[in-house]
């Protein structure tokens, strides 16, 4: 094992961080590693416009995507309205429902509402029922997180009826770009932001920071206050798959700090239901607990029930918010594994093919990516799920494996044979007609290139190091930490142990679906290494006490019950 200046020196070079860029990324600051706001192109026409629509007492209309990305977005534009004392909406927002309320409890006749589409009736984006729904009412200035950069149809009809639109969006925009008001976007033509990879809520919070940094004295804001926001920031970088280098690192960074306060009571609950320490929070607390149940809001029930637990200052709300949000992920839980039967009895007598595309009629859109997500993980091929919306549509979620890029596959298809799509090389939707439905595997299949599929053996992990099971020790632990928060574009650190000899085998969980094996180091101390939804019987050949292997795995620390235990995740057995 090489020392510990060494360990890092060898992680840091993996990662691609060059010797110049090492104490920025080891030690991120707030103050000297963000760039300035005022760098993205139209931010200052957006900051102008919207503390003109403040100083008019204007209504305002925040529309932002229903998952762990545009809800905190969303989050963080009430919180700075809510800072600032113009009043907000305390319920969803709908041009016969309007309640706005200050910090004081005064009800007022304008504010800042809040609109969240319903994923399974709406879908994602800004639609045209939404926004004739808005021109009806009084709404003057319309700001969308996370989606609009596409709604050029949508943009031109509220801004033809007196709505500006400032749009801020993450996703690459088409040929033809909204006449929006102001779009604030990295990715656009002609932005000169430094950080093109920030996710909505990071734009968000960019968007904040330029406002205080213009008007913050105008609104007696002290000096620093936005940082309370970096938690909403943090959350959404670490659940959007965005690179976590650059100003991301530094959003996720002070995000999980700003979080481990405690300061939302509405987190706090959650945490506490699913028995995590708040205090020693990290990155897959976000992603593996926190991010599900954000996200099931949407795809079992009301988006903005997240919304109001994330924004919530009243501790009974956070309460019955929390319990609600665990519930349906609960729900949620069992709606995947039903439907993961059906997918493989249906496979199991299907002949194998290069791809797979597979659906019903009553299978939940909002479900679908992750039930992609799991045959892909499962079958390693490209999937294609679909289901029925609220509106009798099909539509659907598209996951890759190895070198296909979906949407390219997608673009390649015949002329009208889907109604809709978009996605990243990834990942991906689209919509389809029930006719054209059942031409979809046949054609997929004919523009699919065989020779471009990555076959079964493919690894999606790179190996740092090969070590001793002696040198997992809380010493390695912590040269390793120095790297977090992990993610991607700085994945966890993972190391190959080469002819362990297994001491003990056990598997754990009420299904006994989860496996621990035991190691011991030349000292004698057990050392764990664990694996979720995997047995001994996952891997070929089958694990055996007794036997010696190569392990793949990376270093974690378990909170859990209080007591901090040093083990190893199981990544591969090779």
């Amino acid at each position: 094992m090489p020392n510990h200046t060494e360990l890092l020196d060898i992680l840091l070079t993996n990662r691609g961080i060059s010797i110049e860029d090492r104490e920025r990324f080891l030690n991120p600051s707030f103050e000297e590693h963000l760039y300035n706001p005022y760098l993205m192109k139209d931010m200052e026409r957006a900051v102008v416009r919207i503390f003109e629509a403040i100083e008019a007492k204007e209504e305002i209309l925040i529309y932002s995507d229903y998952d762990c990305d545009g809800i905190p977005s969303s989050v963080i534009m009430h919180d700075f309205f809510h800072k600032i004392g113009y009043p907000v909406s305390i319920y969803p927002y709908t041009k016969e429902n309007k309640v706005y309320v200050n910090a004081q409890g005064a009800l007022f006749s304008y504010g800042v509402g809040v609109y969240i589409p319903d994923r399974h009736d709406e879908g994602y984006g800004l639609h045209l029922d939404a926004i004739d729904q808005f021109i009806d009412s009084e709404i003057k200035l319309l700001i969308t997180f996370d989606l609009g950069i596409t709604a050029v149809e949508e943009v031109a009809r509220a801004q033809a009826a007196g709505i500006d639109v400032i749009i801020t969006d993450h996703h690459i925009p088409q040929e033809e770009v909204p006449r929006a008001y102001a779009i604030l976007n990295p990715k656009q033509t002609g932005c000169q932001y430094p950080d093109k990879m920030l996710c909505g809520a990071g734009i968000a919070f960019k968007l904040v920071q330029a406002l205080v940094k213009k008007y913050g004295e105008y609104w007696k804001i002290n000096n620093g206050w936005e940082k309370w926001l970096l938690d909403m920031a943090g959350v959404a970088t670490l659940s959007d798959q965005v690179p976590l280098l650059d100003e991301n690192r530094v959003l996720a960074y002070y995000g999980l700090k700003v979080l481990r306060k405690g300061h939302r009571m509405g987190l706090v609950e959650l945490f506490k239901k699913a028995s995590v320490d708040i205090t020693k929070l990290n990155e897959e607390d976000i992603t593996f607990t926190l991010a599900p149940r954000i996200n099931a809001a949407s795809r079992m029930a009301d988006p903005m029930k997240a919304f109001e637990l994330l924004a919530t200052v009243d501790p009974v709300d956070a309460r019955t918010l929390s319990d609600h949000l665990v519930k349906i992920n609960n729900e949620r839980k069992i709606m995947v594994a039903h439907i993961m039967k059906d997918v493989k009895n249906v496979l199991r007598k299907r002949e194998e093919k290069p791809l797979i595309v597979i659906g019903n009629p009553s299978w939940r859109i909002g479900i679908l990516g992750l039930i992609a997500s799991k045959i892909t993980e499962e079958y390693k091929k490209p999937v294609f799920v679909w289901g029925e919306d609220g509106n009798g549509t099909i539509r659907g979620s598209c996951r890759g494996w190895g070198d296909i890029n979906l949407v390219e596959l997608m673009m390649s298809l015949p002329e009208n044979s889907l109604l809709d799509f978009g996605g990243h090389k990834n990942a991906g939707g689209f919509s389809v007609s029930y006719e054209e439905v059942h031409f979809l595997e046949e054609r997929l299949l004919k523009v699919f290139d065989d020779s471009t599929q990555v076959g079964e053996d493919a690894k999606d992990y790179v190996i740092d190091a090969t070590i001793l099971i002696d040198d997992v020790t809380n010493e390695n632990y912590n040269v390793i930490e120095k790297l977090a928060p992990f993610g991607m574009g700085n994945p966890k650190p993972t190391f190959l142990f080469k002819g362990i000899k297994i001491f003990a085998i056990k598997e754990f969980g009420k299904e006994k679906n989860h496996l621990e094996l035991v190691f011991k180091n030349s000292r004698g101390y057990q050392i764990k290494a664990i694996s979720f939804f995997k047995t001994h019987s996952s891997f070929k050949p089958a694990l055996v006490e007794g036997s010696s292997i190569n392990l793949v795995a990376t270093f974690e620390k378990n909170n859990f019950g209080g007591r901090s235990e040093l083990r190893l995740r199981i990544v591969d057995v090779i």
